[in-house]
C-alpha cells in the first residue's frame, strides 16, 4: 500500500539522502547471491516484519534501531544495509547510524515495494 508523504517529511529524507550510500535491489540481490559479507537490517514496523521480509535479515525497527544498534553489531565499520518499505525511513535510519559513528551503512533504494515487484524472494520466518 502507498503512503502519501508530507512534504516536510520528504525535505528531511531527501535532506538525509545527500549524506548517505543508497544500493538499488538488484545491487543488494547480487551481494546476497554472492554470499557477501554484509547485515541486512530490516527498519519497518514488526507487524510490516512479520508480514513478510527479504530471506537473511534481521529485524530492527526503526523506533528502536538508533537504541539497540550497538548491542546487535557493536563492530562500527561492518557492513550494515538498511531497508523498509519504499527506502525513505531506511535511509534516515542510514544518517543517523552514520552519525552514532558507523562508516559503512547504506540504504536500499526502492525498499520491499522494488523487491516485491521484482518477484525476487521473500520468508515469514524470524
Amino acid at each position: 500500500m502507498a503512503h502519501q508523504h508530507s512534504p516536510s517529511f520528504l525535505k528531511l529524507v531527501e535532506d538525509a539522502k545527500t549524506r548517505i550510500r543508497q544500493l538499488t535491489v538488484d545491487q543488494v540481490k547480487a551481494k546476497l547471491e554472492r554470499r557477501d559479507k554484509f547485515h541486512l537490517v530490516d527498519v519497518r514496523e514488526e507487524s510490516e516484519w512479520a508480514k513478510d521480509h527479504v530471506a537473511g535479515a534481521i529485524y530492527l525497527g526503526k523506533g528502536i534501531i538508533e537504541r539497540d544498534i550497538e548491542s546487535h553489531l557493536p563492530d562500527k565499520g561492518t557492513e550494515i544495509i538498511l531497508y523498509c518499505g519504499g527506502g525513505f525511513r531506511s535511509a534516515l535510519v542510514a544518517d543517523n547510524l552514520q552519525k552514532m559513528g558507523y562508516t559503512n551503512v547504506s540504504s536500499m533504494d526502492g525498499g520491499m515495494r522494488d523487491w516485491r515487484n521484482r518477484g525476487y524472494p521473500l520468508s515469514k520466518e524470524s
